[in-house]
């Protein structure tokens, strides 16, 4: 499957980037190299294979879900610039 230059520019277009004749010519190059090697891994025969989540079928060693840390909010707010009711004041940004 090959990409041409009318394609890029509405792409371009549709993008909101504005791509130059030197730019187009490089990218028609390359996305035509992309599309190809995509064709040549369609035309590989897949049968029989089954799908799979993960190539070296890797199995995560999992850690008990335990509090770690203790509450320390009284102490993170203690040098907060402001707060009220457990929660931190900030300046307004947007009016």
């Amino acid at each position: 499957m090959a990409i041409s230059r009318d394609d890029i520019e509405k792409v371009a277009l549709l993008a909101r980037i504005q791509v130059d004749d030197a730019q187009a010519a490089a990218l028609e190059q390359d996305l035509g190299n992309i599309l190809s090697l995509v064709d040549q891994l369609q035309a590989a025969d897949t049968t029989g294979v089954e799908p799979m989540a993960h190539p070296l079928d890797a199995v995560q060693r999992l850690r008990p879900d335990e509090v770690t840390e203790g509450n320390q909010r009284e102490r993170f707010q203690a040098i907060a610039p402001a707060t009220e009711d457990g929660l931190y004041l900030v300046p307004k940004v947007i009016e």
